[in-house]
């Protein structure tokens, strides 16, 4: 049996409340910076609080185009707004938890960490016997991580 215990990170030339504004229209439904990779529908309560739930879709050959999607539902189980977003992933092909926090890296910046922790499922628990699932998830958290600090590079920031 597979499990997997990873941990991604980067440091965001942003300030920790842009990147929570980010994370969250992202896991609503956005489809700004974690696509192609990965696609989220929210659920009748938002992904940002308590007992709330998210589709994902993760697209191994990106969204839109032929081939395989792996289907799951997340739903949060802690949040601590602009810091912390925990889940217990409850169905499809995976079973585990994952967290993304958000810490402040100094000079304005961010650090964002995801750490997961889920076996496979269903027809993933028989991919997962040739093909590295585990270093998938972790370019496609990478790739995603590089895409939001480029396109949080481009958003000018709100001066109050």
């Amino acid at each position: 049996m597979h499990r997997y215990d990873l941990i991604d990170e980067a440091v965001l030339d942003a300030p920790p409340a842009a990147v929570w504004d980010a994370l969250v229209a992202e896991l609503n439904g956005a489809a700004r910076w974690w696509t192609p990779k990965n696609t989220f529908t929210p659920g009748a309560v938002p992904p940002e609080s308590p007992g709330g739930e998210m589709h994902v879709g993760v697209h191994p050959n990106g969204a839109g185009k032929p081939g395989p999607v792996l289907r799951f539902t997340a739903r949060t189980t802690a949040v601590v707004p602009g810091e912390r977003l925990a889940f217990d992933y409850v169905g499809g092909v995976f079973r585990g938890r994952a967290a993304i926090t958000l810490t402040e890296a100094g000079g304005g910046r961010t650090r964002i960490a995801m750490h997961f922790v889920a076996e496979p499922a269903g027809w993933v628990r028989v991919l997962a016997k040739v093909k590295d699932v585990g270093l998938e998830h972790s370019r496609g958290t990478q790739e995603a991580f590089a895409n939001l600090n480029a396109l949080l590079a481009r958003t000018p920031a709100v001066v109050s």
